[in-house]
C-alpha cells in the first residue's frame, strides 16, 4: 500500500493550494481518506476527512469553509482544496486511509496507512 502526498509549497497567506494523495495497492473505492496536519512543535492534528463512498465529508472548526476535500474514486485520489490560507496552517500535510468507524474518523487511530508528508507554508 502506497499514498503519495504531493501539492504543498510556499503561499502568501490568502492563496491557495490543492493537495493531492494518490494511492496504489489497496482498493481505495472502500476506504475512508483523512488529512492531518502536524506544525512544527505541536501534535499532529485532523484537517478534514471523506468517506470510501465520497458522499460524507468532516471538517476540522479549524478549516471549515475554506477547505474543501474531495474524492476521485476512478483515480485513486483524494484532494484537499485549501483557500483563504492563514500563517497558523503552516504545517506537513498526511493523508491516511482506513476503514475505521465513521464517527472516529477524526481520530489518527482511524487509519492504517499513511502517505509521507507534503509541507505547505503560509507567509504573512
Amino acid at each position: 500500500v502506497q499514498l503519495q502526498a504531493f501539492g504543498g509549497g510556499l503561499v502568501q497567506a490568502g492563496g491557495s493550494l490543492r493537495l493531492s494523495c494518490a494511492a496504489s495497492g489497496l482498493m481505495f473505492s472502500s476506504y475512508n481518506i483523512g488529512w492531518f496536519r502536524q506544525a512544527p512543535g505541536k501534535e499532529r492534528e485532523f484537517v478534514a476527512a471523506v468517506r470510501w463512498s465520497g458522499g460524507t465529508t468532516y471538517y476540522a472548526d479549524s478549516v471549515k469553509g475554506r477547505f474543501t476535500i474531495s474524492r476521485d474514486n476512478a483515480k485513486n485520489t483524494v484532494y484537499l482544496q485549501m483557500n483563504t490560507l492563514k500563517p497558523e496552517d503552516t504545517a506537513v500535510y498526511y493523508c491516511a486511509a482506513g476503514r475505521g468507524v465513521t464517527s472516529q474518523l477524526r481520530f489518527a487511530s482511524s487509519y492504517n496507512h499513511w502517505g509521507q508528508g507534503t509541507e505547505v507554508t503560509v507567509s504573512s
